[in-house]
């Protein structure tokens, strides 16, 4: 069925049914991709896994103590496997690898990226391309320095290159890009090899242009036969630009959001340059959670496993969010919605001019959603049709009734503004 039959249909129906909800007195939020709490009791050892007698290195060093500002030898070991890089590229941080972001920036900023070392802060302006829709707290830290955002569209298979390619080659203030490559929150795209190779041998005009590759959902596939992303490092060096890129991420979802482990990789270059930084603004990590989680996840074949624990628990959650999809929407031209593969987020799209009213909408029946314009750059979706989906919180129960709840709002409000019969949407 057409937008046009639909309008046919009675309205007042749809009306009765949001009422209904509205007497529901509905609270429930999805605004953010927090793990439920079945998912937090997986890693419950994670607590309990080491001991006073259990804190020393193979070597005798207690890690008790002060030092070691980028991490345990064991800690480098395991997650260097996980993100495919030497043991010598990586350091191993606190619990927020958006930590170690900011402080890379802040860094940049004062004192300028390692081996260029002029600091941006000298220059009249300084700007980072960030693929959009994408995450807030990255366009946050650019908001926070007064970095100027340019936004350019991600499709199916990553950022759109063309428009990254001209924009860097020409602009000798842009000194950044954001990627989120593995399951891009919130578009679910993973970065295809010739983005991958493109980002890494692209012209550009400032000599310090960085790639700041967010990689948080290294390891979070739904199958077992996931899409394999290309190393960006190893690419990178490949292409005679090894300072180019500098990796993050965090076990965050894999064990405890709260009380995690980040890290950060680059060419060895980049990694010395900044534990020379790291000296000044710290006598070391927290090396016992370091050690906690060696213990706890043991290898990276562990660590596959109980990525698969998650993935029993929230896969029927994503499942459920598109079956009341394809039952509520299917068909009548109102949204679209894309089938991730992995990671976090369902990316759905409304028609032009209709995202920031259905969120409206749900929130005074008690469904809280993530404002659209947050996926942009400035907090402004130019064309107002994204919305983020985060179902792994609640229950499959909960979910099923908020989705039929948001797909009535997006009707409501796509029959109210298109009332006409016009049709705009375009996939």
């Amino acid at each position: 069925m057409n937008l046009p039959q639909f309008f046919n249909n009675n309205l007042s129906e749809l009306y009765d049914r949001y009422y209904k909800f509205v007497d529901r007195k509905m609270h429930l939020d999805i605004s953010r991709s927090k793990p439920c709490q079945e998912q937090l009791d997986l890693s419950s050892e994670l607590i309990t896994c080491l001991n006073y007698r259990d804190c020393l290195a193979s070597d005798g060093t207690d890690y008790r103590n002060y030092g070691i500002v980028d991490g345990i030898r064991e800690a480098k070991k395991l997650f260097s496997q996980l993100l495919d890089m030497n043991e010598d590229e990586i350091i191993i941080g606190g619990n927020s690898s958006l930590n170690l972001m900011y402080d890379f920036i802040a860094r940049a900023m004062t004192h300028g990226v390692p081996g260029i070392n002029v600091p941006w802060m000298l220059s009249d302006k300084v700007k980072f391309i960030c693929p959009s829709p994408g995450y807030d707290r990255h366009f946050a830290i650019c908001k926070h320095f007064n970095i100027e955002m340019i936004n350019v569209e991600i499709k199916d298979y990553g950022p759109d290159m063309d428009a990254v390619e001209e924009l860097v080659a020409n602009d000798e203030s842009i000194k950044g890009i954001w990627c989120m490559p593995q399951y891009s929150n919130p578009t679910g795209t993973v970065y295809a090899d010739e983005v991958v190779d493109r980002l890494a041998a692209m012209k550009t005009k400032a000599c310090d242009f960085r790639i700041f590759w967010d990689n948080a959902y290294a390891v979070h596939h739904f199958s077992e036969n996931p899409p394999v992303l290309k190393n960006i490092l190893k690419a990178c060096k490949d292409a005679g630009n090894p300072d180019r890129v500098v990796i993050f991420s965090t076990t965050s979802k894999i064990t405890l959001p709260g009380a995690g482990v980040a890290m950060m990789a680059a060419c060895k270059e980049i990694i010395e340059g900044i534990k020379v930084q790291l000296s000044m603004q710290t006598i070391g990590p927290d090396k016992i959670n370091q050690l906690r989680h060696v213990r706890f996840l043991k290898n990276m074949d562990n660590i596959r496993e109980h990525v698969k624990k998650h993935v029993k628990i929230i896969k029927p959650k994503f499942d459920m969010v598109l079956s009341v999809f394809e039952r509520e929407l299917d068909g009548k031209g109102m949204a679209w919605w894309n089938y991730p593969q992995g990671g976090y987020f369902i990316h759905l799209k409304t028609l032009k001019g209709c995202a920031s009213e259905v969120v409206e909408m749900a929130a005074r029946a008690g469904l809280v959603l993530g404002n659209p314009g947050t996926l942009f750059p400035y907090g402004v979706d130019p064309e107002d049709r994204h919305i983020r989906i985060a179902p792994t919180f609640p229950s499959v129960e909960e979910l099923e009734n908020a989705m039929e709840l948001l797909c009535i709002c997006i009707q409501i409000v796509t029959l109210k503004k298109y009332s006409d019969g016009t049709l705009l949407f375009n996939t």
